[in-house]
């Protein structure tokens, strides 16, 4: 969830005294790291979900602030858009409260809010890409009234210099300008958090990274944005271009883009941190008033808002994460590459696929990335947000293979054994996992549903491209409430 600030003016003393803050925060942290102060007794995981309002009819509904004041619980924030919301999802162990725990209290959730936005006349749905979303919904009067997101999106435009281009080629070719960073309210996503040691980050951060292509291909879920049908999770490449603060003579200097994948394998928790100080300029230059050293020094646990919210302008598609709990620092991976959607049922298994599969991957005697390049782990991900499930990725042993082949043979396996190293037994397991193998054997995710859904509605009374992606937003929401999984979908 974003941190709140005040709308403000920067000046050049307040870049000047951020920058020596973050110094220090980034200092204190090592010394933590040092010292092993960080929480280490009861790991946990947690979820974020990102989702849109839509009304009766399928179409987006400005309304976060009004379905937020009638929902009036904490764990629900509004997003960067007009019509988005979010919910934080409480933490927990994964394996606590039995096989039907989580998913009756993320279902119990959503459908409270359900039933309280609707009675401000909106509705709840969970897609990567709203496919109702036009143009005009994403300009500047869609931009959310926390004077968050309009401090942020004057502080990407101020440091880009010129408009936002978006540029995406896939069925159709979609070529817009943007004079706000509203577009990026069309990325919806869902997040996995896993809380682990500092010594154990850079293993499961390394196996996320190396994965992500993977989990993309799986669980796509954006193909339509702006009316256009474009990549299998066009979310991607809209995130990357969306929150861009280079113009084009940056980029072809090699200054790193803020929507990141990275460029290395680490060996540390440390070296994100440090890249963030040493690549980015703050976006975001507010100073807390507490002394990092200060408070270490007294024996109390420091906030470091500074490095955090720095963090928080930087959108690596894995994201370290330094938060304190209980009076307690930890450190978690948050995994931050999938599309939201498109059930509570297809989201949990999302989760124990990736959850199992990085810890059977940690406790590999010879990594997955010591055998595999950081730049092909990349590479996969963007093919796989092109083609989907239908993606040919390249893994170690395997070389380049279908993603159905390369999960029923070599992956699911792995994702078993890994959620039973952490104590899941098969009764639980298997309905999960399960789900995640049925998609490879049908071939059938969130993005070829909406594409076989929309051609079929198209090509029946031919009712015009926006009305044939209404009515088909409409019958997604109605099979999501069912919480079917998706690769059971009919189309009809």
């Amino acid at each position: 969830m974003g941190r709140d600030v005040p709308a403000l003016v920067f000046t050049r003393e307040d870049r000047r005294r951020y920058r020596i803050k973050m110094q220090e925060c980034l200092e204190a942290f090592a010394q933590m790291l040092r010292e092993s102060r960080f929480e280490t007794e009861r790991p946990q995981v947690g979820l974020e979900i990102e989702l849109n309002l839509v009304d009766d009819r399928g179409e987006p509904a400005m309304r976060n602030s009004d379905a937020l004041e009638a929902i009036a619980d904490p764990a629900w924030s509004t997003e960067l858009g007009r019509f988005n919301l979010e919910i934080n999802i409480p933490p927990r162990q994964l394996t606590a409260g039995g096989p039907d725990a989580w998913e009756t209290e993320i279902r119990a959730a959503l459908n409270h809010a359900e039933d309280r936005a609707a009675s401000v006349g909106a509705h709840l749905i969970m897609v990567g890409t709203l496919p109702t979303l036009r143009q005009s919904d994403v300009g500047e009067a869609a931009l959310s009234e926390n004077p968050r997101y309009r401090l942020l999106n004057d502080q990407v435009f101020a440091t880009r210099g010129e408009d936002l281009h978006i540029e995406v080629d896939g069925v159709d070719r979609l070529r817009t300008y943007a004079d706000t960073i509203t577009p990026e309210a069309a990325c919806t996503s869902t997040q996995f958090h896993l809380q682990v040691t500092p010594e154990e980050f850079p293993d499961y951060w390394n196996a996320a990274q190396a994965v992500a292509g993977v989990q993309v291909a799986l669980a796509a879920n954006s193909p339509f944005l702006l009316g256009k049908e474009l990549w299998h999770e066009s979310r991607i490449p809209l995130f990357e271009q969306a929150t861009d603060t280079r113009p084009q003579e940056i980029k072809a200097q090699g200054v790193r883009p803020r929507v990141w994948f990275g460029e290395r394998w680490i060996n540390s928790v440390f070296d994100l941190f440090e890249e963030n100080l040493r690549y980015f300029p703050a976006l975001l230059p507010l100073c807390d008033e507490q002394d990092p050293a200060e408070t270490l020094d007294r024996g109390d646990i420091p906030e470091l808002g500074e490095l955090t919210l720095h963090n928080g302008t930087i959108y690596r598609w894995n994201r370290p994460v330094y938060a304190v709990a209980h009076d307690k620092p930890h450190v978690r991976v948050e995994n931050r590459v999938l599309p939201a959607g498109p059930t509570v049922a297809d989201t949990l298994a999302n989760g124990a696929f990736y959850y199992g599969l990085t810890r059977a991957l940690v406790e590999e005697e010879r990594p997955v990335w010591s055998r595999m390049s950081f730049s092909v782990a990349e590479d996969n991900l963007h093919t796989a947000a092109r083609h989907g499930i239908e993606a040919h990725l390249y893994w170690p042993g395997v070389g380049e293979v279908t993603v159905p082949e390369l999960v029923l043979r070599r992956l699911l396996p792995l994702a078993h054994r890994g959620l039973e190293l952490s104590g899941m037994d098969s009764a639980w397991r298997e309905p999960l996992l399960g789900i995640i193998e049925q998609r490879c054997v049908t071939g059938r995710n969130g993005a070829v549903w909406q594409k076989e859904m929309f051609h079929h509605i198209d090509a029946g009374t031919r009712p015009g491209r926006h009305e044939a992606l209404r009515r088909m937003t409409q019958q997604y929401m109605d099979y999501m409430h069912l919480n079917a999984p998706v690769h059971t979908w009919p189309v009809d």
